[in-house]
């Protein structure tokens, strides 16, 4: 099944978001996919975010995987709110050793105030994905700056 795509607006408020995010552009993540309800985030292998031996590291691997969730339930959000993470839990499945990681937020239940998301990481090596880490994710609706 064939999901629509954001709009035009939509698409442009999640990318000014992500631009603001100190984290996500010191870890040169990239968003790659925005539908309704749905956001994929990359993260390239690289030194910087793998650990002692060379998987990439749970907190690079955890924190890709919040902001796609968080920007996934931003998609639904009406105009003048922000998201933030009220919690989330992350399970590790298997070493994340690959080219990079693809984090996938997908939206299980939007609400007025709280959103619930299924977060998935693969690890992509030589064009196949193998699935390295699941959580879920409940986020808040806030109200955003004053224009």
């Amino acid at each position: 099944m064939q999901r629509e795509q954001a709009s035009p607006e939509v698409e442009a408020r999640i990318r000014r978001s992500f631009e603001g995010q100190g984290l996500m552009a010191h870890l040169s993540a990239r968003i790659t996919h925005i539908v309704p309800g749905r956001v994929h985030f990359e993260l390239s292998g690289r030194p910087e975010v793998t650990q002692q031996h060379n998987y990439f590291h749970a907190g690079a691997t955890s924190a890709v995987a919040d902001s796609a969730g968080g920007y996934a339930a931003f998609t639904l959000f009406p105009e003048n709110t922000e998201v933030l993470t009220v919690e989330y839990k992350i399970n590790l499945l298997a070493p994340a050793v690959g080219d990079c990681i693809e984090a996938v937020g997908t939206v299980l239940k939007s609400g007025r105030t709280l959103t619930v998301c299924h977060l998935e990481v693969f690890a992509v090596h030589d064009g196949r994905r193998k699935l390295v880490a699941n959580g879920q994710q409940t986020l808040i609706r806030v109200k955003g700056p004053e224009q």
